[in-house]
């Protein structure tokens, strides 16, 4: 009898709701097209930390799934298996696992330690034949680096900002916007009882399409977006009007955590991370007091942050999340690997792996933004794609 192949499946970067929908429908698919399951556990940090002579790292870095493992994973949010932000390929010296020797790796252009042998050793000892790696622009083009490598993979696009570039569609979107739209409606309560100007942050690094798509569906006053440098003075006067023409006397605007005073810098704080990314966060919060400021006017002040990317995935974050699962899947079996599901024009279909490093999905400010208005500019949608990107 001819020996199972093997597909392993890990989860990178931040948590969006889907994951666990994905993971449930390629154990499932895979189960019945014949494969053995193996899920990496905290993303690119399973295969680095796994410890082939250690007994004990069964189950704390790999875990092997089926069926029955995975039965209501789909009913919760975020990734059963846990996730990570680790690099194997820019690891900073002395965070090897102990049972490494820095001395066998090369470094990187950044002095670095780059361990992608090691995760080429794991996947060898543990006999896979193709992995899965779910996650954004990081963790999907770690995964291409280990295609490149040799290694067979098929990767899915997940997250909630929407920009991985070569997808219309990435797994959490819709989940995001739906809390966003359901939040800013709520937080109108407060904001118009205490007749003042709301500011709302939203996730979103590069790109603003979920402030743009938020502000468009909640039919807020105002967006800004990480795309479009703004003048704060101009923005307070446009809140002003609004706030004046409301019969309830409030206003209310939603904000991209990536977006930039003009002349000004992106708010981030901390350390970079392996994949040389700080966190980002507070420029809702400069601008809350600016337009205060300028106004005199009190302001609510709201950062959703992960309130965004908590709880069960909606309904179409379900059926995408099975449909790129089962796609994965069908494509792994069929010995077609290097690629990434998508969704291009309203159909399912794959692109290269490495194609999330071809360019920058961001906003089509020319044609969904009035730059003079700082709010969505959505007259006219025949033709245009469904997420308006």
């Amino acid at each position: 009898m001819a020996k199972k192949k093997t597909m392993a499946v890990l989860t990178g970067g931040g948590d969006v709701p889907g994951l666990n929908p994905t993971i449930k429908q390629v154990v499932y698919r895979a189960v019945d097209e014949g494969w053995r399951v193996l899920g990496f556990r905290r993303g690119w940090a399973g295969p680095l930390n796994y410890n082939h002579d250690d007994p004990a790292s069964w189950g704390k870095w790999v875990q092997e799934l089926d069926k029955q493992i995975v039965r209501k994973i789909d009913r919760s949010g975020g990734t059963f298996l846990h996730s990570s932000r680790t690099k194997p390929s820019n690891t900073k010296p002395g965070t090897l696992p102990d049972f490494l020797n820095e001395d066998d790796y090369p470094r990187n252009e950044s002095g670095n330690i780059d361990a992608t042998a090691k995760v080429l050793e794991t996947l060898t000892q543990l006999e896979i034949d193709v992995l899965i790696p779910i996650g954004g622009d990081d963790t999907l083009g770690y995964g291409a680096r280990i295609h490149k490598e040799g290694f067979p993979v098929v990767s899915i696009p997940k997250t909630m900002d929407n920009d991985v570039f070569g997808t219309d569609y990435c797994i959490g979107f819709s989940t995001a916007v739906t809390r966003s739209v359901d939040l800013i409606t709520n937080l109108r309560t407060a904001v118009g009882s205490h007749e003042r100007i709301g500011v709302v942050e939203l996730f979103g690094r590069n790109s603003g399409e979920t402030s743009l798509i938020s502000a468009y569906c909640a039919h807020v006053d105002r967006a800004i977006i990480s795309e479009v440098p703004f003048d704060v003075e101009k923005l307070a006067a446009l809140l002003m009007k609004d706030k004046g023409r409301n019969p309830s006397n409030y206003a209310i605007m939603t904000i991209s955590e990536g977006a930039t005073l003009i002349g000004g810098d992106i708010h981030e704080w901390g350390e970079k991370d392996a994949f040389g990314h700080k966190k980002l966060g507070g420029i809702g919060n400069t601008t809350a007091q600016l337009i205060k400021e300028i106004t005199g006017q009190n302001i609510i002040y709201q950062q959703l942050a992960y309130l965004m990317r908590s709880g069960a995935p909606d309904a179409l974050d379900r059926i995408v999340a099975a449909n790129y699962g089962a796609m994965a899947v069908d494509l792994a079996t069929r010995g077609i690997t290097g690629r990434m599901v998508a969704l291009r024009e309203g159909r399912y279909t794959h692109v290269a792996a490495d194609y999330t490093s071809r360019g920058v999905k961001q906003v089509d400010v020319e044609e969904f933004y009035d730059v003079n208005e700082y709010r969505p500019k959505i007259a006219h949608v025949q033709g245009k794609p469904m997420f308006l990107y």
